[in-house]
């Protein structure tokens, strides 16, 4: 009935509503039209809002700041966007009387992001050796490709030099001319590598049997000297005393056939066996790391302990065991036990004088670690020690056991006291044995430290302005006073970098700020000072560690993860 006064109040809608929700224009945008030097967007609007987009100019910015007027539409599509009354330019009002406003809308300049791919290298670095070893170079063809200081990751360097490895691939290349070419030089090299091997292994050989011969005037192996004291001394000696023990025993029960003696043999000479092994463990665990085994031979002696223990078992309690049950269901007549009596007074004083031997060198061990003498043989801290201590123990209260049962049986003349000594020797090398197997075993699967000194590690790294926090922390006990430290570290990024721009000249790096006009020049200072920066944290890293080493010299692994 009014079309005129119902049009006029439609735009009048229309107006408000896209001064409401000018934003959400933007919505139905479907890509981007480059027209030269400027970056705009193109929408595509229902039909119901052409007539309503016609009176209205939108301004669009590209990256430069650079307001461009009606982009969005091009050619026959602007001119029939307008109405045919309204000039192309900008205007005030239209025929309606209804002003027109301007929605800016600002793009915003974004980084095209970088496919690397499954398998990236083009950043990788590689030392000379590896550039000569892999791809047979020679240290001159080295000397024209550039040259990379990076910082060492080795305690005893400050920094090394460093090539890409794309650089030595593409001189290699230059080289040899070819893959297949490069191929066939280094299947080359190891076949002279591995002749060189044998001819090697052949002369070490050759020089061994010369210093038998003629004599060796080389100072003597440290193995030798670690047998002349500490555990190794203890080991040596508990192997003679036994050794003679097992032979003199051996004698009495062969003179008297009592049950309790051949125990008693039977004891001795797992004891001399068991501590041969430890010898054996002993002499392992001071070699050096190799590449095979890159954190050293530790754990022999734990590993040396618990087949001693496994051996206390299956050849002393077990034939104890079986003598005195075979004792008891076949009883025999006995011999006169006064020259058995002389051999147990003599191991007994024997055995006393290991074990006293043995005490000793474990209180050594205690007061230096800081714990009781408990503490100590309970953590199992020195493995061959404790066999020693364990045995002769056992050896002792074996002897006096033996000579109760043998006493009983020549007052009584029953011989079932023997058998029910050889049983009691028996049930005390099992207790023993019991104990070796289960406390190496909880040694060899990675015990942990005591708390005290877990905590007191975790405080020294969280005492250090660069931590924030420290999680995960596993610290664990790799024998012979080793211990592997692990943890999680939440560094504070803002140290980090105050401690890399202490370093640097600010006047410079303002300089080179202000000299950043767009986002290619942005990207490449963030690029060179996110690289330093890392450098930095990484240089935090190896600080904490050598701190932590020198604090705590019990500590020879330290391994730090960034959080």
């Amino acid at each position: 009935m009014f079309p005129g006064l119902a049009r006029r109040q439609w735009h009048v809608f229309c107006q408000f509503y896209l001064q409401k929700h000018a934003t959400r224009i933007c919505q139905p945008c479907h890509g981007w039209r480059n027209s030269k030097n400027v970056r705009s967007l193109w929408f595509s609007f229902p039909d119901s809002w052409e007539s309503i987009l016609a009176k209205k100019q939108v301004h669009f910015f590209s990256t430069s700041g650079t307001p461009k007027d009606g982009s969005f539409l091009s050619g026959p599509d602007k001119l029939a966007a307008q109405p045919a009354n309204e000039p192309t330019g900008q205007g005030t009002s239209n025929s309606g009387g209804i002003a027109k406003e301007t929605i800016q809308v600002k793009v915003r300049a974004v980084l095209k992001k970088r496919d690397y791919g499954s398998k990236y290298t083009q950043n990788n670095f590689i030392t000379a050796v590896r550039a000569m070893n892999e791809f047979c170079l020679k240290s001159s063809d080295l000397e024209q490709l550039r040259k990379i200081r990076r910082r060492s990751p080795h305690d005893d360097t400050e920094a090394f030099t460093v090539f890409l490895r794309s650089d030595v691939e593409a001189k290699a290349l230059e080289v040899w001319g070819s893959l297949e070419a490069l191929a066939r030089e280094r299947k080359l090299r190891k076949e002279v590598e591995r002749e060189f091997k044998e001819n090697l292994f052949r002369n070490q050989k050759l020089l061994e049997e010369y210093k038998d011969f003629f004599g060796n005037t080389k100072p003597r192996s440290g193995k030798r000297a670690t047998f002349l004291q500490g555990p190794g001394k203890v080991v040596m000696v508990a192997i003679c005393i036994n050794g003679l023990n097992f032979f003199f025993k051996l004698l009495a029960w062969v003179y008297t056939g009592s049950a309790s003696m051949f125990s008693e043999a039977i004891h001795s000479l797992a004891d001399t066996c068991n501590q041969a092994l430890l010898a054996l463990g002993i002499s392992q665990s001071v070699k050096n790391p190799d590449a095979v085994h890159p954190y050293g031979f530790s754990n022999m002696r734990y590993i040396a302990s618990l087949i001693s223990g496994v051996g206390i078992f299956m050849m002393g309690a077990g034939l104890s065991w079986y003598h005195g049950v075979i004792g008891l269901l076949h009883p025999q007549p006995i011999e006169s036990l006064l020259w058995a009596y002389c051999i147990l007074a003599g191991s007994l004083v024997s055995e006393g004088a290991t074990l006293l031997v043995a005490v000793n060198e474990i209180r050594k061990g205690a007061q230096l670690r800081g714990v009781s003498f408990y503490e100590y043989v309970l953590q199992s801290r020195d493995p061959s020690t404790n066999v020693v201590l364990l045995e002769d123990a056992a050896a002792v209260l074996g002897v006096i056991l033996a000579a109760g049962c043998m006493g009983l049986t020549s007052l009584t003349g029953n011989p079932y006291y023997d058998s029910l000594g050889s049983l009691g020797v028996g049930t005390l090398l099992g207790t023993v044995s019991a104990f070796l197997i289960y406390t190496n075993t909880e040694a060899l699967l990675g015990r942990s430290i005591q708390a005290e000194q877990v905590q007191k590690l975790t405080e020294f790294l969280e005492s250090d302005p660069a931590v924030r926090a420290i999680h995960d922390v596993k610290a664990t006990d790799m024998g012979l006073s080793k211990v592997r430290f692990k943890a999680e570290v939440d560094f504070d990024g803002r140290v980090v970098t105050r401690s890399y721009l202490e370093k640097q000249d600010i006047e410079q790096i303002l300089q080179d700020i202000q000299q950043v006009k767009s986002p290619e020049e942005l990207e490449n200072f963030m690029l060179k000072h996110g690289e330093n920066i890392i450098d930095t944290l990484g240089a935090e890293v190896d600080r904490l560690e050598k701190e932590l080493k020198q604090r705590n010299p019990e500590v020879r692994h330290v391994d730090l993860e960034i959080l």
